[in-house]
């Protein structure tokens, strides 16, 4: 977050002129970089423990309240560049209506199959640790629900995995199709709506405590 604080100041400073094209997208290309950064170390600690990552001690109420699937929903870009965005051409709000379509499947093939993991634990996983209870050896019964939860939570970081695809697919395509100078207002937005978001749920835990 203290990164991303950083990255948001050069990116409300840069140049706006056409003249400094060079600087605006070398600033895009260290925001996307920082993003990946990101996802790499997020896959890597979730390897390790990915339930802290659907529900995660570090964010405030109000962040829990807004995530999905352990993070922002790719829609929600589309919202901000036609909030942050005035000036776009025919062209370009063709090709993101299409990638809005797009991407709107892509979150609903996310959620089907996150909604496919909660029934099929319900269905198999749930009744077979219900059962354990009546085995004797403890051994053996840490040895079943060690392998029941291995696979629950394989199964989790897979649809994690999937949700941050759609979200990573999301920026590069919305990049693909803006100006270099649009790409630093679109960036700017999704910065200052994770950072009020943050500041903003910090403020009313604190209020409330």
């Amino acid at each position: 977050m203290s990164q991303l604080e950083e990255l948001l100041k050069l990116l409300l400073i840069v140049p706006r002129e056409s003249s400094y094209v060079k600087d605006q997208e070398s600033l895009v290309n260290k925001m996307t970089a920082h993003h990946k950064d990101y996802y790499t170390a997020k896959w890597a600690a979730a390897h390790e423990d990915v339930l802290s990552f659907f529900s995660p001690m570090w964010l405030s109420s109000l962040e829990n309240a807004n995530l999905w699937v352990t993070g922002w929903k790719p829609s929600i870009a589309f919202r901000l560049v036609g909030v942050a965005l005035s000036q776009l051409s025919d062209e370009q709000l063709k090709n993101v209506d299409a990638l809005r379509v797009k991407i709107k499947g892509e979150e609903d093939k996310v959620e089907r199959e996150m909604e496919r993991k909660q029934v099929a634990l319900g269905d198999r996983k749930m009744v077979e640790l219900s059962r354990m209870t009546r085995v004797d050896d403890n051994n053996e019964l840490d040895r079943l629900v060690e392998l029941a939860l291995k696979g629950l939570m394989m199964s989790l970081e897979r649809v994690m995995k999937m949700a941050d695809c759609v979200r990573l697919k999301t920026l590069k395509g919305l990049l693909e199709i803006l100006s270099p100078i649009q790409s630093v207002d679109l960036l700017a937005a999704v910065a200052t709506l994770q950072i009020q978001m943050r500041k903003r749920g910090r403020k009313k835990k604190d209020s409330i405590n």
